[in-house]
């Protein structure tokens, strides 16, 4: 059997799959959108929470959440700043990756500080956000972004 005649079919299947679930495809933008979504909903949720009652919010970094090397005031400050804007320009998709980078570091010292307290539940949600935002860090936002957008009118 001629190695051409094997390989050409397996080119075809996948040159389809690309099409239809690769990175660059449709499929992909929507299920990249809905993972920017989720995370939007999840950490700003959290972020407005803290915004809400200021007070108990400083009580926890001071009491509970053990951020290294920062002060509880000033942790809570960035804590609550990431929590409202990364996952915010993540979702619309203005500087999608940079913003990703800034929330996966987010999340990372949010699981470090309370580690001790999080329940097996609780690691395993820091897991799963992690592993969204590290997609979105890597293949990027899909063609449902602004950035995206901005980079095919540009050309």
């Amino acid at each position: 059997m001629n190695t051409l005649t094997t390989v050409a079919p397996l080119t075809r299947v996948r040159t389809t799959l690309d099409r239809l679930a690769g990175p660059q495809s449709g499929l992909c933008s929507v299920v990249l959108l809905i993972a920017r979504a989720y995370l939007f909903y999840v950490f700003f949720r959290s972020g407005l929470t803290k915004l809400h009652d200021w007070d108990t919010t400083l009580l926890l970094f001071t009491e509970e959440y053990r951020v290294p090397l920062l002060p509880p005031a000033l942790a809570a400050a960035l804590g609550t700043f990431g929590e409202l804007v990364f996952p915010s320009l993540m979702l619309a998709g203005i500087v999608p990756r940079l913003a990703a980078v800034g929330l996966f570091f987010v999340n990372l010292v949010a699981a470090v500080s309370y580690w001790a307290n999080l329940s097996a539940s609780a690691i395993e949600f820091h897991f799963v956000w992690g592993v969204l935002i590290a997609i979105v860090a890597t293949v990027g936002p899909g063609w449902l972004a602004v950035h995206t957008l901005w980079q095919r009118r540009s050309k």
